[in-house]
């Protein structure tokens, strides 16, 4: 019996391979979407556990903020490239759980990122995200609700118009284009919690400043911010 289940676990290796997300390796566990290789290669930061880390740094003079930060360092052509890509372009909503997840492990670690009541992620514009199917800062929420066990608070933070891509756009340019595009819909709801605000990459901020900005409205909130990656500039 367990030589027929040996072979037929091959069989359908064989036809319906589980590689790894990272390196295409099919030497992992079945369970596992990394192999140990790309595991031992994801580039954490650490900065959950420090204050004042480039994170927070980079919010300082801009927006008031609790605690900030990244879970992983961005870089092109990287291992953590290609898996936010999979998430945002390819529907591997799988990824982003499990990234999320490894994020909410890291901040419950930190006893900066205590008595959270809500995350919120940040919102994509309503036709985008129609499109995509799905958003991907949602995605990650929910990895890390997963591990925090923490609410995810979905449709009360509006974006309420397109924005160009920030890619190009130096530091003033992305500001201007995202001033004024997030709104709070029955802001009550806010009122005297902690947020988490969640995105998958930060490099200058300006999104989620806006969108911080919008959250602060509400009386009595304090605000975290906490990204997938950070892309240095």
């Amino acid at each position: 019996m367990n030589s027929f289940k040996t072979i037929l676990s091959d069989t359908l290796h064989l036809f319906y391979p589980h590689v790894c997300n990272g390196c295409g390796s099919d030497i992992l566990d079945d369970t596992n979407l990394l192999c140990l290789k790309c595991i031992n290669e994801l580039p954490h930061s650490n900065f959950a556990q420090h204050a004042n880390n480039p994170i927070e740094k980079i919010f300082w003079g801009r927006i008031p903020i609790t605690s900030a930060h990244a879970e992983f360092y961005f870089a092109k052509e990287s291992l953590i490239q290609a898996l936010i890509h999979q998430l945002k372009y390819k529907n591997n909503m799988e990824i982003g759980f499990y990234l999320g997840e490894l994020m909410g492990k890291s901040l419950l670690n930190s006893n900066r990122f205590q008595n959270i009541d809500y995350l919120i992620p940040l919102p994509l514009y309503p036709d985008k995200e129609r499109k995509r199917g799905y958003n991907q800062a949602t995605v990650i929420c929910n990895g890390i609700s997963s591990a925090m066990n923490i609410p995810v608070l979905t449709n009360r933070v509006i974006r309420l118009r397109f924005t160009e891509t920030q890619t190009r756009k130096h530091r003033t340019e992305r500001w201007e284009n995202v001033k004024g595009s997030f709104v709070v819909k029955n802001e009550s709801i806010l009122h005297n919690k902690n947020i988490l605000l969640v995105d998958d990459v930060i490099t200058t901020g300006a999104t989620l400043e806006s969108c911080g900005q919008a959250i602060l409205k509400a009386e009595g909130t304090t605000l975290n911010i906490a990204t997938l990656a950070f892309a240095a500039k």
